[in-house]
């Protein structure tokens, strides 16, 4: 059986980070595992408190999943400080890790600073080149590329710049973009050059976790030895079906339903 591990925070409501990251891999089919980098009260209405899982700590669970259980592919998600981000790096450099897919977590739907700036620079400069692919969403590319984002060819161009800056592949997900069609969600990818995932925007206010489940995805797909472009195209696929269950739990932007395929 092949193997997806997760390194994320928890969302004790079980829509997003850790959670959702082990319903997708089971939903594919895979065994999942977890390295959990740091605790948060959260709901479908936001989030309340975060704890930090210290550096130390991380370490020694990468490395209990490593000397037992080596996995074929990795996610990674929330990182919470550069100590953390550190001993991350050491661990998979040390392990010759591969297939990762990292979802640069810079801040939450609900406004939360997840990830603060003095550690951005080490994600950018000590991570992304250990990742095979790199998932920012619309504000997230902004952020990294210093660039606005107001058209498909500016995604084109953002996610060229930042693969050939950082030497790792780039997925843009264009769900948080206000051009093009209504009825569009396109995603760009940039591996040596552009190519557009094509998708309906599905209307659906709970799509609470979506960025975990969609790099998820596509980990299981890598770790089944798909291509990185059929992989992300199925991963798509697959949220697709996740949003329109239309799972409506919780008060405010509730989760997906994981569990089909």
């Amino acid at each position: 059986m092949k193997t997806v591990l997760t390194i994320a925070g928890s969302d004790c409501s079980g829509g997003a980070g850790i959670q959702a990251d082990l319903k997708t891999i089971e939903a594919h089919g895979l065994y999942g595992m977890s390295v959990i980098t740091a605790l948060t009260a959260q709901n479908t209405l936001g989030i309340s408190g975060i704890m930090v899982v210290g550096a130390e700590f991380v370490k020694m669970q990468l490395e209990a999943i490593f000397d037992d259980i080596r996995p074929d592919a990795i996610k990674i998600g929330m990182l919470p400080d550069a100590d953390v981000m550190k001993a991350v790096r050491d661990v998979l450099v040390a392990y010759k890790a591969s297939n990762i897919v990292l979802d640069p977590v810079l801040g939450s739907t609900s406004g939360t600073e997840l990830s603060k700036k003095a550690a951005r620079e080490f994600l950018k400069n000590e991570l992304f080149c250990l990742c095979d692919l790199v998932t920012p969403n619309i504000p997230e590319a902004e952020i990294l590329s210093g660039r606005k984002i107001g058209s498909k060819k500016d995604m084109e161009d953002v996610a060229a710049a930042l693969s050939k800056e950082y030497g790792c592949s780039f997925l843009i997900k264009g769900g948080h973009s206000s051009f093009g069609r209504e009825d569009e969600a396109c995603d760009c990818l940039y591996q040596k050059e552009a190519a557009f995932i094509e998708g309906k925007r599905i209307d659906n206010p709970n799509t609470h976790g979506t960025g975990c489940t969609l790099s998820s995805a596509i980990a299981c797909n890598l770790a089944c030895g798909l291509t990185m472009e059929e992989s992300v195209k199925r991963a798509k696929e697959y949220i697709g079906k996740c949003i329109s269950a239309r799972l409506d739990i919780g008060r405010g932007r509730g989760p997906l339903l994981h569990n089909l395929r």
